[in-house]
């Protein structure tokens, strides 16, 4: 008579284990997380702009594509005021004051700091800004106040070589904003195509108060003040 099977233990397969607790960043960001896909019906936009004006400029400047994407939402939220705001027990809430949370995604650094009244500070302050806000981070010492208070959040991806990514909408934001990374590409200027560079941008909004159209007019609204170095 053949001697029972012995039980596979799927631990034993799978090798040594280590567990591992999450920071408080990174519980936030798994409870945000979950709660926005088992509740915000999401729509999703992308679009392609050419960047080249805003690389001159950005290198007049110093300030970095990220401080410009922020400037160019940031200022696109006064324009299509729908996406500063959150839908909540049937009604429409706008605010006030449009304060962008930027999540960053960069080696060892994943925060996502709030720079408050956006709209009224040029990229080159802005920059300034997430300069000491990333030095925070990275030592430990970002504070809870100087990640609360954001209206909608901007995910800089431009350190990846993706072709897109879709930012996840972080309750009870109305939408969110991705980025990057810049590519080098043939563009069309003048009727002629030229050597340039394009960058995508994608959109994800909470489709309960913003809509198609309320979606491409702010995803044009970022795409015009970019590609016009607005900034």
């Amino acid at each position: 008579m053949s001697e029972p099977a012995t039980p596979i233990s799927e631990h034993g397969l799978k090798g040594e284990t280590t567990t591992l607790e999450p920071d408080r960043q990174e519980r936030l960001l798994a409870r945000r997380s979950a709660e926005s896909r088992a509740t915000v019906p999401a729509a999703d936009l992308h679009t392609v702009l050419d960047a080249g004006a805003l690389l001159a400029r950005e290198r007049e400047l110093g300030c970095g594509i990220t401080a410009a994407v922020i400037a160019a939402a940031a200022r696109a939220l006064r324009a299509v005021p729908r996406l500063n705001g959150s839908y909540r027990d049937g009604r429409y809430e706008l605010y006030g004051r449009v304060n962008v949370s930027v999540t960053a995604i960069h080696g060892d650094l994943h925060a996502t700091p709030t720079i408050l009244d956006a709209d009224q500070k040029p990229a080159s302050e802005i920059a300034g800004e997430l300069a000491d806000l990333y030095a925070q981070a990275r030592a430990g010492e970002l504070s809870p106040a100087q990640t609360a208070g954001s209206t909608f959040t901007v995910l800089d991806s431009s350190a990846y070589p993706l072709l897109a990514l879709t930012p996840v909408i972080m309750p009870p934001h109305a939408g969110a904003l991705g980025f990057g990374p810049l590519r080098e590409t043939p563009v069309v200027r003048g009727g002629e195509v030229v050597a340039g560079h394009t960058m995508q941008l994608s959109l994800a909004v909470d489709h309960r108060i913003a809509h198609g159209h309320h979606a491409a007019a702010f995803l044009e609204e970022v795409r015009a003040f970019l590609e016009e170095a607005r900034i």
